[in-house]
């Protein structure tokens, strides 16, 4: 899914301030309950996803998985909208849908999936490990990355963008950024981007990215960089301290992450992930989750299988 990168950033920046009523907590906590993570009276409703039965893929990772009678999937646990974990422990956002349906096509209720929540620096050695039988979590498609493990989708197209303080009048963009001090997680695509001399950031690196969020609001750093679709969820979390900058300067294919060379399950998952476009699952699951951060929906792009 191309989330919209046109001059309408006033537009967007309202749409944010909409759903500022709705969150919960303080406004300076990072990680503060998403605004509609539970559904409100005039919410968008979560889709449910029928359970397939008798599933047989030529997997062994998904064999064992049948056998166990769980399918254990990565995730994040602090991306409002996308993948977050409040206090109760519950799991919400698009990643979490984005996984639900496809376990439901692998012959999984929503009972029988184990979120682990793992962190951007160590994915590729927990995939590789067989820590997960799946990742799903805001993870960018890239031939370094195939190297060792394999990816379905992509399912949506984000773009690396900016966080700042609402106040903050001298970043407008990746180019202004000589002598700043950036924050993003380690692991991440947007990290290694704006490490570059180019840009001439000092960059601070952290395991999670609602510690750097909060260090933004702090002030103990200037701005944060990541996927402007995590960053918009922060900015509606905080609407009245942090804004999104609106110039992404990257693109992010997220895809389903899993085994190497297990073709087999990749084909699965990308049926699963194409048969809830087409059935509009994949939509309603959007406009109840990231939707309500303010990031526009448009269609999912084209499955890249190999």
């Amino acid at each position: 899914m191309k989330l919209r990168k046109s001059a309408a950033a006033a537009a967007a920046v309202a749409a944010l301030a909409l759903t500022a009523t709705a969150c919960g907590g303080e406004s300076g906590n990072a990680g503060d309950k998403p605004a509609g993570a539970s559904g409100g009276k005039n919410q968008p409703k979560l889709p449910t996803y029928a359970v397939k039965s008798d599933v047989k893929v030529d997997s062994a990772t998904l064999k064992k998985a049948q056998k166990a009678g769980k399918i254990v999937i990565g995730s994040k646990d602090d991306q409002p909208y996308l993948g977050f974990q409040d206090s109760s422990g519950k799991r919400s956002g698009f990643d979490i849908e984005i996984a639900k349906m496809v376990a439901a096509d692998l012959g999984f209720k929503a009972d029988q999936i184990t979120f682990k929540t793992i962190d951007s620096g160590v994915r590729e050695t927990t995939i590789s490990k067989g820590d997960v039988d799946l990742y799903v979590g805001t993870y960018t498609i890239n031939d370094e990355r195939k190297k060792q493990v394999g990816f379905a989708g992509p399912y949506m197209q984000a773009g690396a963008d900016l966080l700042v303080r609402s106040a903050e009048k001298g970043i407008t963009g990746p180019t202004s950024l000589k002598g700043k001090k950036v924050c993003s997680i380690k692991g991440s695509t947007p990290l290694q981007e704006i490490k570059k001399p180019k840009y001439g950031a000092e960059t601070v690196e952290l395991a999670k990215y609602s510690e750097c969020v909060q260090q933004l609001l702090n002030n103990e750093v200037d701005a944060v960089t990541t996927d402007d679709a995590i960053l918009k969820g922060y900015a509606a979390q905080n609407p009245k301290k942090l804004k999104v900058v609106g110039k992404p300067f990257t693109e992010e294919p997220y895809g389903v992450g899993m085994g190497k060379d297990d073709k087999a399950l990749r084909d699965a998952v990308a049926d699963a992930l194409e048969a809830h476009e087409k059935n509009g699952d994949y939509k309603k699951a959007y406009d109840a989750t990231l939707g309500l951060s303010g990031a526009e929906y448009t269609e999912p792009p084209a499955l890249e299988r190999y």
